[in-house]
């Protein structure tokens, strides 16, 4: 029975000698718990025997982590569009009655520095608590701007306002009132900063 075991180990305790001198480095320099001792490993009398290499086992395949479901990207916005804002706050919004705590000039900008203003702007207005804010885009150059001409910043800013970052910092955006800009200008009503 002892030769099936295989070579070098104990009939007591069925360890063979690089077993128990690993058991002995792994319980070096621990303590057992108060009213506990450590269990003992029969020692064959040779003392402990040379450095073997440690038993390595093939370790279990790791099982796949399923991913967090990705949250569906938020409908595009479009100017005066009120899904999940309630309409009272939404009207308020649109005929300039919402107090504007923040607003960005981006007359004179350049259409990246523009971008990155407009970026930059949003996350610190939600970051700050900010809840209605006005994006001053002018009304570009020409006599009578419709609402499908005008300058590049007020073609690009809606576009700007839908992007992933902004889009899910945004519930709702609209045109101003003239006092504010008119179609030069855009009220923009942010979510709740809600940390986590």
């Amino acid at each position: 029975m002892a030769e099936r075991r295989g070579k070098g180990r104990d009939r007591q305790s069925g360890l063979s000698d690089a077993e128990r001198a690993l058991w002995r480095r792994t319980m070096e320099g621990t303590r057992p718990l108060p009213g506990r001792t450590l269990p003992r490993v029969a020692d064959n009398g040779q003392g402990p025997p040379p450095q073997s290499p440690a038993v390595t086992r093939p370790l279990p395949k790791a099982k796949p982590v399923p991913l967090m479901p990705k949250r569906a990207p938020e409908p595009d916005l479009t100017p005066g569009q009120i899904a999940g804002v309630a309409r009272s706050q939404a009207e308020r919004m649109k005929r300039g009655r919402l107090p504007i705590e923040a607003r960005l000039d981006l007359h004179g900008h350049r259409q990246s520095e523009a971008h990155r203003e407009l970026e930059a702007f949003l996350a610190r207005a939600q970051a700050t608590g900010k809840r209605c804010v006005l994006i001053v885009t002018g009304k570009g150059l020409g006599k009578s701007p419709s609402k499908d001409e005008g300058g590049v910043l007020r073609r690009m800013v809606p576009r700007w306002l839908n992007e992933p970052a902004n889009r899910a910092r945004i519930l709702a955006f609209d045109q101003a009132q003239p006092k504010d800009g008119g179609m030069g200008a855009l009220y923009v009503l942010l979510k709740r900063n809600r940390p986590g």
